[in-house]
């Protein structure tokens, strides 16, 4: 029995037979300390301890980047379900209800405008917990619409990353928004807006390979593992041992793939400095 069951037994005890709620407390996945999960939540969910920056779902990541904790969603319309008519261990359309019952979320990108240190934006947050982040139609058509607001407000673009690649039960179809999502950063560029990427953790496969790389500024968020292919297949294709913390955002600092790498606390105000520079908007 652990420490942790021990003392919510002796809690009830004290306390009487009252039923204590599961979710008091959470453990850290980088140290493994115990913490306070209110506190750990009012902390931007970054251990205390470590440091360690856990993965937080889209509203939270809104909540974390607009001012005033205040934004409007863009709608995206999204695909049809299943183009494919995929089926492994589950139907596709039952992993999708079963990621949207966990999530929220209609599918792992939304989009929504608002200010970030007073300038106003539109960003796209793409959530790991809903099937790895993973690119399929659905993602693909969220961050052009993102992109076209975008263009259509004459505001930037930014785009916070997170995924394990494309989504295997769209195949052909998953990769093909690679090129999709480059031409609509291409039409960013044509409309001379800025278009930021924050790289986190973890952002892998197709997407590090297409819209995750092409920013104007690259961010990412301390420890993020950002990378096509993983170590473990690289290690076996150019058999040799890399390098310690290969893939890692600190790593990728230093040899010049990324621009800054920042601490949760302080993204949003980097943001709004960043924005404020390529927009040219006046201080907030």
């Amino acid at each position: 029995m652990s420490w942790l069951t021990r003392g919510r037994a002796r809690i009830q005890q004290i306390l009487g037979r009252r039923e204590l709620p599961d979710n008091l407390w959470t453990k850290c996945r980088g140290c493994g300390a115990m913490l306070y999960a209110k506190e750990f939540e009012r902390d931007f969910s970054v251990c205390p301890e470590c440091g360690f920056h856990e993965r937080i779902g889209t509203e939270a990541r809104f909540r974390l980047l607009f001012d005033d904790a205040r934004w409007e969603r863009v709608p995206v319309a999204y695909p049809p379900d299943d183009p494919l008519k995929f089926r492994d261990l589950k139907r596709y359309p039952e992993r999708l209800k079963a990621a949207r019952a966990a999530t929220g979320e209609p599918d792992a990108m939304a989009v929504a405008r608002g200010r970030i240190e007073g300038v106003p934006a539109v960003v796209a947050v793409q959530d790991f917990a809903f099937l790895g982040g993973s690119m399929g139609i659905a993602v693909g058509t969220a961050f052009i619409t993102g992109a076209r607001t975008a263009i259509a407000d004459r505001s930037p673009y930014v785009v916070v990353t997170a995924a394990g690649g494309a989504r295997m039960q769209e195949g052909i179809l998953s990769l093909m928004q690679m090129p999709a999502t480059t031409v609509a950063v291409q039409e960013l560029r044509e409309a001379r807006l800025p278009y930021v990427v924050v790289l986190t953790d973890p952002t892998t496969g197709g997407v590090t390979a297409s819209y995750a790389m092409l920013g104007d500024v690259h961010i990412a968020e301390p420890g993020a593992l950002i990378g096509f292919a993983g170590a473990r297949v690289i290690e076996s294709t150019i058999r040799e041992k890399l390098p310690e913390g290969f893939q890692r955002a600190e790593y990728l600092l230093e040899h010049g793939m990324i621009d800054m790498v920042v601490h949760r606390r302080q993204l949003k105000s980097t943001l709004g400095r960043v924005l404020r520079l390529l927009t040219r908007a006046p201080a907030a």
